[in-house]
């Protein structure tokens, strides 16, 4: 049987530099190895650390510089006709096992339409005050000077009240630390009316050379009509606190949907799309075929928008909703439009009318706009 070669002879010198080497090769290995391993992690918690960077040749020629980084207008750079046939087939096959959907009405002009705006606001390391919006499910900020669906007048206040801040040496609010101010800036304009509001969201209800930052704003634009002071000194996601107090104007803009006026306040849900929501409205009055005799419930109300509308082809309307700075302004609207055939009531619109049919109850015309994060299939 062949013996097993031996890989070294008996008694033969052991290489002491060779091993030596070797030795020191595997630690520098060892070290290099976690020195890249070390590098690899920084790199890992820096990018958790800054906005991700979405780049790709689609980005490189849109037509917005923050798109696929704010998270909005994913369909930005898609022709628009093109939106309007993927937004129909994606409703119609939602909504194909209880009803039909009728033909889409898109925009003569899908930019700048957006009459309110948000922004918050933040600083670079250096102390540059920036605002924008928060990144796609983070809440890093995406600095933005100019939206291609917000009011233009709203993007040039912000941009200047990020001046007034450095003017003024007011610090902006750190959400990781709590320290700093100047948390947000929310605006509101009247498509109609022209008027403006700003509302400026602080952490505290003091706001150093208050009457002089309102002059040197207002002087900037002098097409502000109300100017607010919204305190939210809570730890949270939520843009508005609960207390307010007016620094310039009246506390609300008033404009003008439908031949309707509608008084317009800071918390109160109105529609984003002036310009669409007639063409909802009416095309909503249209097919429910209403002749003057039927009892209508407006669910999710607001300010009262489409059931002070519809009013005056119903015989009476039902208007719903659980914002009761909504509801007073709702109130005030009845009013100022001199309809008298409307009815609100303080309620969750699904726990209102489930109680109106245990009681019996019944009515002609449901109109419905819930928020989105509402299951009309759940309890609410």
């Amino acid at each position: 049987m062949a013996e097993k070669k031996l890989t070294k002879k008996f008694g033969q010198k052991r290489d002491f530099k060779s091993e030596k080497k070797k030795i020191k090769d595997n630690t520098y290995m060892k070290k290099k190895t976690y020195k890249e391993t070390a590098k690899k992690q920084k790199k890992i918690t820096d990018e958790k650390s800054e906005p991700k960077k979405v780049t790709s040749k689609k980005n490189e020629k849109s037509l917005c510089p923050v798109h696929g980084k704010c998270g909005g207008c994913q369909l930005l750079d898609m022709p628009y006709e093109k939106q309007l046939k993927k937004k129909q087939n994606h409703v119609s096959k939602l909504v194909q096992p209880y009803c039909r959907t009728e033909k889409i009405i898109g925009m003569e002009d899908p930019f700048h339409y957006r009459n309110k705006v948000h922004a918050v606001f933040g600083h670079r390391k250096d102390g540059t005050v920036i605002s924008g919006i928060y990144q796609q499910g983070t809440h890093f900020i995406v600095p933005v000077d100019e939206c291609l669906i917000e009011d233009k007048r709203a993007d040039a206040i912000i941009c200047d009240i990020r001046g007034l801040l450095k003017s003024f040496k007011i610090k902006t609010y750190n959400e990781d630390t709590g320290y700093g101010l100047f948390r947000h800036v929310l605006i509101r304009t009247g498509y109609h009316s022209g008027q403006v509001m700003v509302v400026l969201v602080l952490g505290s209800p003091i706001l150093p050379s208050k009457n002089n930052f309102v002059k040197a704003l207002r002087k900037l634009h002098p097409e502000i009509t109300t100017i607010i002071l919204n305190v939210n000194d809570q730890k949270t996601s939520m843009v508005l606190g609960e207390k307010e107090i007016v620094l310039y104007g009246k506390g609300y803009i008033e404009d003008e949907l439908c031949g309707h006026t509608f008084r317009i306040s800071s918390k109160s849900f109105y529609q984003v799309n002036p310009v669409q929501t007639e063409k909802l409205y009416a095309k909503a009055i249209e097919l429910a075929g209403l002749t003057g005799k039927e009892r209508v419930i407006d669910a999710y109300c607001g300010i009262g928008t489409i059931g002070l509308i519809a009013s005056d082809k119903a015989k009476e309307v039902v208007s719903v909703e659980l914002n009761p700075d909504a509801v007073k302004d709702a109130i005030v609207n009845a009013k100022r439009n001199g309809i008298k055939n409307v009815r609100f009531y303080r309620n969750d619109a699904s726990v209102f009318m489930r109680q109106m049919a245990n009681e019996g109850e019944s009515v002609d015309v449901v109109f419905m706009d819930p928020p989105p994060y509402l299951s009309l299939s759940g309890s609410g």
